[in-house]
């Protein structure tokens, strides 16, 4: 839980910081994405944990301060989206399990996309277990061209249940050349990482033309606060002939249903610098102290194989 209200998330004004981005993709990889973040409060170090994707898998940056990150660790291959929280003690890294290389790269030229939800644990955020599955493909809107695909997790204790929120399906994006998620998923559990029971139907779709979403749902984060829950979610859409994807705040009274409330962050061109001029995308809040960080990765361009992706956050005081 989130400690503060609604209407003060809403009126929070963030702030791009300066010297973003704060993780640039290295020559290995011209992507490092999706931030998933954990306060020095929640960690056994003291320092800020942020688990972000490459190319190559997920890695653990770690920071004195949260800005400036220094050397990564592998926690685990074959693994992008992840999501990491802490339930008595145990770490638990949720992810989307991507097929082995050759079969990913036949997947992205026209051949069978194939992911699913693993997870893995750690009680010292050194050491992980070996991945298991957490959910795997069984309904028909998970599909995805001649395969399928269940990415994006995230999980939200509400009360005595866990609610894993995912992403499924792939629609594909004719600018990007490749594809992005087409719908917001539900299941639940009474425990935080198996025995999870999938809703019958999505809980989000595509909106129509001009609803911020029209190409796909992209992927949620949902997060219960004092009084309602509030999301962020980055739909895909188009604008001026071009897709592009921006963080916009949602309200709901049972994490299920969801309103749309505002754009929270657009894609831009910061002082000549034009690292979220198309996508600004997946995102984690955060609250330490009086002051929000709204961490999150963007895009430049859409095109394939000149897009690069890069980490950075904005910040918020509250009063």
């Amino acid at each position: 839980m989130l400690d503060l209200t609604f209407e003060q998330l809403n009126n929070a004004q963030f702030e791009l910081y300066e010297h973003n981005p704060v993780i640039r993709h290295g020559a290995d990889s011209p992507i490092v994405a999706d931030p998933s973040v954990l306060t020095p409060d929640l960690t056994p170090d003291g320092k800020w944990h942020l688990f972000a994707h490459t190319l190559f898998g997920v890695y653990d940056y770690l920071s004195d301060d949260g800005v400036t990150f220094g050397v990564r660790r592998k926690v685990v291959s074959r693994a992008m989206r992840p999501c990491v929280v802490v339930e008595n003690g145990v770490y638990y890294l949720f992810y989307e399990r991507l097929q082995p290389a050759l079969a990913r790269a036949a997947g992205l030229l026209g051949g069978k996309w194939k992911s699913e939800i693993f997870v893995t644990e750690s009680r010292d955020l050194a050491s992980f277990s070996s991945p298991r599955p957490v959910l795997r493909f069984d309904k028909e809107f998970e599909r995805a061209g001649r395969g399928y695909s269940l990415s994006n997790p995230f999980v939200l204790r509400d009360g005595d249940k866990f609610r894993l929120y995912y992403s499924a399906g792939l629609t594909y994006v004719p600018d990007c050349g490749f594809s992005e998620p087409t719908y917001i998923c539900l299941a639940e559990s009474d425990c935080p990482a198996e025995c999870f029971v999938k809703a019958e139907a999505p809980i989000m779709s595509p909106s129509g033309k001009g609803g911020g979403s029209d190409l796909g749902c992209g992927c949620i984060k949902v997060y219960k606060l004092a009084d309602c829950y509030a999301a962020l979610q980055n739909g895909i859409y188009t604008e001026g002939g071009r897709s592009r994807s921006a963080i916009r705040l949602l309200r709901s009274d049972d994490g299920v249903h969801f309103e749309f409330v505002k754009v929270l962050l657009r894609p831009r061109v910061c002082g000549g610098n034009e690292w979220m001029a198309q996508f600004v995308y997946a995102s984690h809040l955060v609250r330490y102290g009086d002051e929000l960080r709204l961490y999150f990765n963007a895009r430049n361009t859409a095109n394939m194989l000149a897009g690069k992706e890069n980490i950075g956050f904005a910040t918020a005081r509250l009063g």
